[in-house]
């Protein structure tokens, strides 16, 4: 991004900010906030929809669990993002589609090798 654009971004936003009265100071604390959210996370979603892993489970986490998905898998730090280069290796026994006609279907394309 050039400076005249940057430049440009940092005073309409301050304008808007002037507009709504939201101090330096305000968005500060808001980001701090967000910072210290971000770093307490032990699950977290592809959206960063976060959770703590104490209180009442998330909707999100609780869909993505009957879906078929295992909680470690949104881990922060966990195995799912520590994954070796080598290549993903596919764990068929998590597959949600397992026992659904969509896992029995058979491609002709597979079929004629």
């Amino acid at each position: 991004m050039d400076e005249r654009k940057r430049d440009s971004i940092v005073a309409y936003l301050r304008r808007r900010m002037a507009e709504v009265g939201i101090e330096l100071d305000d968005l500060a604390a808001a980001i701090a906030q967000d910072q210290i959210q971000y770093k307490s996370a032990k699950y977290r979603s592809a959206t960063g929809e976060t959770w703590s892993g104490e209180g009442e489970m998330p909707q999100w986490l609780k869909q993505a669990i009957s879906a078929g998905q295992s909680v470690e898998h949104f881990g922060v730090g966990g195995a799912a993002q520590s994954a070796p280069a080598a290549g993903p290796k596919v764990d068929w026994r998590q597959d949600p589609f397992a026992g659904s006609p969509l896992a029995t279907a058979h491609s002709p394309h597979i079929d004629a090798r």
